[in-house]
């Protein structure tokens, strides 16, 4: 027979055991909660979270519009100096909508554009200026890092949860021990005489 042999029992937390705690049974609770989260919650919510991005950003592309605008003015600041052909400025633009409808709105354009001159801005169902809709490339990259982000918060949380009741736990078994000590500990000096 070999000597300092390990016996590994498994769920040891839920089997009748003299020695077995309030506070191990909560803990082995708290452990499987915790991995379900892990293993089944977060990926699911991740998957949810990012095919409902992708369905916000498909609705997107499908409800948001071109349309040609005047620029009716630009807002430089007094001091401004001669601008570089890629700065911006906020300006505010005039278009038609398809319905017949003048809109007008502030958006950015370019720092070389006067009043009068034409561009194309995007709007949404509101008729409002908006910026333009994600490519779809870049609607499905956006989707993963928002699903992959959100699984990982989750799985984050569900660590930082378990840690927090293992520290919880932990300080309530010091504190039992220490209470069964003062009561054991002063037998144990009177058998030692």
């Amino acid at each position: 027979m070999r000597a300092n042999t390990s016996v590994r029992r498994p769920l040891w937390r839920w089997r009748r055991n003299p020695m077995r705690r309030r506070e191990d049974v909560i803990e082995g609770w708290v452990l499987l909660a915790t991995w379900a989260v892990v293993v089944v919650g977060a990926p699911l919510t991740g998957v949810v979270v990012g095919q409902a991005t992708a369905d916000g950003l498909a609705r997107q592309q499908v409800e948001r519009h071109t349309a040609t605008a005047v620029l009716v003015r630009t807002e430089r600041s007094p001091g401004a100096t001669v601008a570089a052909p890629g700065d911006r400025v906020m300006g505010t633009v005039r278009w038609t909508a398809p319905d017949g409808t003048r809109h007008e709105d502030r958006t950015a354009v370019a720092s070389t554009l006067a009043a009068g001159d034409r561009i194309v801005v995007w709007t949404d169902p509101h008729h409002r200026v908006t910026p333009p809709p994600l490519t779809p490339s870049e609607a499905a990259t956006q989707a993963a890092a928002t699903g992959a982000m959100v699984s990982l918060a989750l799985a984050g949380a569900a660590g930082g949860g378990w840690c927090a009741a293992r520290a919880a736990l932990d300080r309530r078994r010091a504190r039992a021990w220490e209470a069964e000590w003062r009561k054991v500990g002063p037998q144990w000096g009177r058998a030692a005489r």
